[in-house]
């Protein structure tokens, strides 16, 4: 089966303004509260993650139109990105103004197999990598806050916009995972 095509938008323009297809709105959220929130978004993929069968299925698509992700492909991706998202954390708390090396989310699920892999296990690995990350946040203090780090492609993150950044990733791909459910119950019936 054909891969769904990469993903070549900058993400990064969410901090500025809402994401007009999950409703993330970066200026509503205090970067101290961000950690809670990750915790609630692993609960809520565990949810997904345990609803059967329906999560290894890719969503039907017009013809013409390239395949879309699964439950299961979404989760495995969220999970790496709590675990690169922590690795990055940390650097920017122990290294002063560190560069993100590129990371090719695409390459990974080819090269990892995401749809080859275990929902139990996917969920499992998720809530632990998103505590992880929730625990960095949690230890995060005052100027710390304003602690900086550098993607490859030149974006800079504070402490604070990095944790924004990444929070809208897996709440985002909540969205596209239920709008897959919804688009899978329509063909079926």
């Amino acid at each position: 089966m054909e891969h769904p095509p990469p993903d070549t938008k900058d993400w990064t323009w969410v901090l500025n303004e809402p994401c007009p297809e999950c409703d993330f709105d970066a200026s509503t959220i205090e970067p101290e509260d961000v950690a809670g929130r990750v915790r609630a978004n692993a609960a809520a993929w565990r949810a997904v993650l345990g609803r059967g069968e329906i999560v290894e299925q890719r969503p039907p698509v017009p013809p013409g139109r390239p395949p879309r992700w699964s439950a299961l492909e979404y989760g495995a991706h969220v999970r790496d990105v709590y675990a690169l998202g922590a690795e990055r954390l940390l650097l920017m708390l122990k290294k002063k103004h560190p560069t993100f090396a590129n990371w090719d989310q695409d390459a990974t699920a080819i090269e990892d197999g995401y749809r080859r892999q275990d929902a139990n296990k996917i969920s499992y690995d998720l809530a632990v990598n998103a505590g992880r990350f929730a625990d960095l946040l949690d230890k995060v203090r005052g100027d710390q806050w304003q602690r900086t780090g550098m993607r490859s492609d030149g974006s800079a993150f504070t402490v604070a916009s990095f944790a924004l950044y990444l929070l809208h990733d897996p709440v985002h791909h909540l969205a596209d995972v239920e709008k897959g459910f919804e688009a899978i119950k329509e063909a079926s019936d």
